[in-house]
């Protein structure tokens, strides 16, 4: 695969940016990748059993495409490319590539560039024209309702009309994309990426309705009786809150909730300044240091904030693990986004005490306090450190640190599905089928939050296992 020496001759090359001074008066874009990508798959080794498949959730070809981007013939490392993926376009961009980790040459040096590989095998395939809508060449009589139009939704969609079934995905939302739309920045994902493909996914027969939240203006009952099948792929929304003293001030919001008002602005929405949560001008502290803390934190400098901390209750990671113990799995290490290399304060070991407001109910600072874990009897506590107190000052705290369940209130309600012991969807891995009869689930909602691949991974999957109820056999693959 690549070249059997590319490794050890050509060194990797990451993406390029824009200059921080440049890039944070807008919303846009700001990556490039290298010019010769060839020469970097080129440093896809022979290495004989390509753990990168593994590390991939979708077990992506990557050696495949690779060599077949180092010998120039893009257009069948476009294939591969699809044949476990529908939107490498997504996952090109803001995948956290598991599969780099795993990557043999990450053993003794810098991992190939998968990602980059990836994202530069599609959009050369969008340049050159080569992406096209794959009409079925004849039509089942099924119909099937899909509830949901992140990456799961989307995914089992796509599958589903190619093997000739009628499909209507419905999103309670005013656009189709789920959090892909509303909670990743544009600057990070531009959403022309999302409408492209949405594009190509109405030639195949997919009917969108967006407006439709099933369980309030939509009957879910009804769209059980109406349907053949129905894929419940409506994500885990539900937000992790923070109930502490203070959590009613005004300049305390869930970070979903920031982010989803700046991205319709910056879409072209008339959003009124009275609904709109600013960070211009204010201290700004971001509670989680996940991806959604630190996309938190590139919208508040784009806004114009004074100042941005970030917090975090786990211990600092390590920056370089070490890969004999960790690899091929996903280490824990210490990762800086550009995002955070724009302009902030990280601070780990930190816990939230209360928030403090003026006599108008307006925040104007957090009150933390420093904690360190301890292992007793084979388990992690976390304890307050005595004395350790301070305060951070802000006008804007955004809760970063994740989402808990679906939300439970209307659809889940309405249809009285059997739930597991984390408040998800109940459904096993073979089939994705529900507590109820022809309905099925995928996704965050079944599994819990999760990266995007996870999601396109299961709605693949899910496609595959309604496609067999309905024929009794299938061609999608597993």
């Amino acid at each position: 695969m690549g070249k059997a020496t590319g490794f050890k001759e050509f060194a990797r090359e990451n993406l390029s940016y824009a200059p921080v001074a440049d890039r944070i008066v807008h919303f846009k874009e700001f990556s490039k990748l290298p010019d010769d990508m060839q020469t970097q798959g080129a440093r896809c080794m022979d290495c004989g059993i390509p753990f990168c498949h593994n590390g991939c959730p979708i077990n992506n070809i990557i050696p495949d495409w690779n060599d077949a981007v180092y010998h120039d013939r893009w257009r069948e490392a476009l294939d591969i490319l699809h044949s476990t993926n529908n939107f490498p376009e997504f996952t090109g961009r803001i995948c956290p590539a598991p599969c780099e980790e795993a990557c043999t040459v990450n053993l003794i040096g810098d991992a190939v560039t998968i990602k980059n590989i990836e994202l530069s095998i599609v959009e050369k395939g969008w340049q050159e024209g080569w992406i096209t809508p794959q009409i079925p060449a004849r039509k089942t009589g099924k119909r099937v309702a899909i509830v949901g139009s992140g990456p799961a939704g989307m995914s089992a969609a796509q599958q589903l009309a190619r093997v000739g079934h009628e499909v209507v995905v419905f999103e309670k939302n005013d656009r189709i994309g789920g959090l892909m739309r509303y909670g990743i920045p544009n600057f990070k994902f531009d959403k022309s990426v999302i409408d492209r493909r949405m594009a190509q996914m109405r030639a195949e027969g997919v009917e969108f309705r967006v407006n439709s939240a099933v369980g309030d203006n939509v009957s879910a009952t009804e769209l059980v009786n109406d349907f053949d099948a129905v894929i419940l792929a409506g994500g885990a929304e539900k937000p992790r809150d923070l109930p502490v003293p203070g959590r009613e001030l005004n300049g305390v919001h869930f970070a979903m909730d920031f982010l989803t008002k700046n991205t319709k602005r910056v879409l072209g929405d008339d959003i009124p300044d009275e609904e709109f949560i600013s960070a211009a001008g204010k201290h700004v502290v971001v509670i989680g240091g996940g991806d959604t803390g630190s996309d938190c934190i590139g919208t508040s400098n784009r806004h114009g904030a004074e100042s941005v901390t970030q917090i975090e209750i786990m211990p600092k990671p390590e920056a370089v693990p070490n890969k004999l113990i960790t690899w091929p799995n996903w280490p824990m290490k210490l990762r800086t986004s550009t995002s955070q290399e724009e302009g902030c304060d990280r601070d780990w070991e930190v816990s939230t005490k209360r928030f403090i407001g003026d006599a108008d109910g307006n925040l104007q600072a957090v009150e933390c306090v420093r904690v360190e874990w301890k292992e007793e009897n084979g388990q992690w506590k976390l304890n307050e450190i005595e004395g350790s107190e301070f305060e951070l000052p802000a006008q804007l705290v955004t809760l970063a640190m994740g989402f808990v369940h679906p939300v439970h209130e209307g659809m889940l309600e309405e249809l009285g599905l059997t739930r597991d012991s984390r408040g998800n969807v109940a459904a096993d891995d073979t089939n994705y089928a529900t507590s109820m009869d022809k309905v099925f689930t995928a996704g965050d909602m079944r599994r819990g939050q999760s990266l995007v691949v996870w999601a396109i991974r299961e709605g693949r999957q899910c496609a595959r296992s309604v496609d067999e109820f309905l024929m009794g056999s299938t061609t999608l693959p597993r």
